[in-house]
């Protein structure tokens, strides 16, 4: 008789971000820190597709599609990215969840002013799984947060930070949660094709 043994690998289909990150498909994943939109910027050029970006329309920190180029390279650059801009607070989720529920799209970013509660994150798991059966992709979530963040339920969390440095661009990485991995550090230095990684 043989006995399967324990393991802390997930059993979903993951994202590989920069050759060593894993992110787990149809499931909310957060990030937080200075240099969040850059991070969200990273996963759109590691995937192909539309990607939904849900952001509040008196927010005053609008993402440039010009900008973004420099890290989600030149074959994944503005005219991917679909704008959705409600006026209603309780419309950010609710866009999100049925962006997540319709698996139209890789990739579903929420730029929120807060950190949603446990119920909305559970939410938002089921409708990225009911998408992945759904639609033609497994759609992968990702809520932007101000501060340390901290929503409750999420399958991983993760900070980004610019790591000044004159001769070239740097940023300091931390992945704070997952369900399948310890919290680590690294640098991320390069340009989209050329990516360097380094744990702290």
């Amino acid at each position: 008789m043989t006995i399967p043994l324990l393991s802390r690998d997930s059993h979903r289909p993951a994202l590989r971000l920069l050759g060593a990150l894993d992110l787990a498909l149809t499931r909310l994943h957060e990030c937080t820190g200075p240099a969040r939109h850059s991070f969200a910027l990273l996963l759109i050029g590691a995937l192909r597709g539309p990607v939904l970006w849900i952001a509040p329309a008196w927010a005053r920190d609008r993402l440039n599609p010009d900008g973004i180029c420099p890290l989600t390279g030149a074959e994944n650059g503005p005219e991917s990215l679909i704008f959705i801009t409600p006026e209603r607070r309780e419309d950010l989720l609710w866009c999100m969840e049925e962006a997540l529920r319709s698996g139209a799209a890789p990739l579903i970013i929420a730029d929120l002013p807060e950190p949603p509660a446990l119920t909305p994150v559970r939410r938002l798991h089921l409708a990225a799984e009911e998408g992945a059966a759904r639609g033609p992709h497994r759609p992968l979530g990702l809520i932007l947060t101000p501060g340390d963040g901290g929503a409750p339920g999420v399958e991983t969390r993760w900070h980004m930070a610019p790591a000044h440095d004159p001769q070239i661009d740097r940023w300091h990485l931390t992945r704070r949660r997952a369900r399948t991995a310890p919290p680590a550090e690294w640098h991320l230095t390069g340009q989209p094709g050329a990516w360097a990684l380094k744990q702290t």
